[in-house]
């Protein structure tokens, strides 16, 4: 990923807690030059130094063929447009304002019988309160045929690249004004943008 030095994150937790909030992702291989992409919710854990990405994907989907090779995880947040207009000052050009981290790794499948605790874990995360009543009622038998119908696996990340682009190269007033009109705004993309704005303009 193309990240100009105003726009690079570093902050390992920063970076993490974005890929928990934002945690439905894109896991992306090629196979014979030819780019494949699988959208799924995944859990993000730190490991004795490492940080994993698990998940699982439907068997029949033949994804997962090719998890034996590097793959990438793209993580998206909130984005905006943000217009000239803004910034009220004469000589800009419009942006996208947007935070974005790519993680790359290798994978490694589970064998079948492990299916089942990746899909209970993943409950407890996604829906804990269906995992502690309606799941619970769910035949144990039901539950294991279910999970033969899945693929789990879990990637080391080997690669973190985190980008926040956030108007950093606008300081004083100009950055400031995109932060007062996305606070107002009536699309929650541009609210969120403004938060993540304001963290970022009161360092500089």
């Amino acid at each position: 990923m193309y990240i100009p030095k105003f726009f690079r994150e570093e902050d390992e937790t920063k970076i993490l807690a974005f890929m928990r909030e934002f945690n439905f992702a894109a896991i992306i291989t090629a196979e014979n030059e030819y780019p494949f992409a699988t959208h799924i919710p995944v859990i993000i854990e730190k490991r004795k130094q490492k940080i994993i990405i698990s998940g699982h994907i439907a068997k029949a989907n033949e994804h997962w063929k090719q998890f034996d090779k590097e793959v990438l995880v793209i993580f998206h947040g909130p984005h905006a447009y943000v217009s000239p207009v803004i910034y009220k000052e004469p000589g800009n050009v419009p942006t996208w304002n947007y935070i974005a981290v790519h993680a790359y790794g290798k994978a490694k499948m589970f064998d079948e019988s492990e299916n089942l605790a990746l899909i209970e874990k993943q409950i407890k995360v996604f829906d804990p309160e269906y995992f502690k009543t309606m799941w619970r009622e769910i035949p144990f038998e039901y539950k294991t045929n279910l999970a033969k119908g899945v693929v789990a696996f879990e990637i080391e990340v080997t690669d973190l690249q985190a980008k926040s682009k956030l108007n950093q190269n606008k300081k004083g007033q100009t950055g400031k004004n995109v932060i007062k009109a996305f606070e107002k705004s009536e699309r929650e993309n541009e609210r969120l943008i403004a938060e993540h704005m304001k963290e970022v303009h009161n360092k500089i």
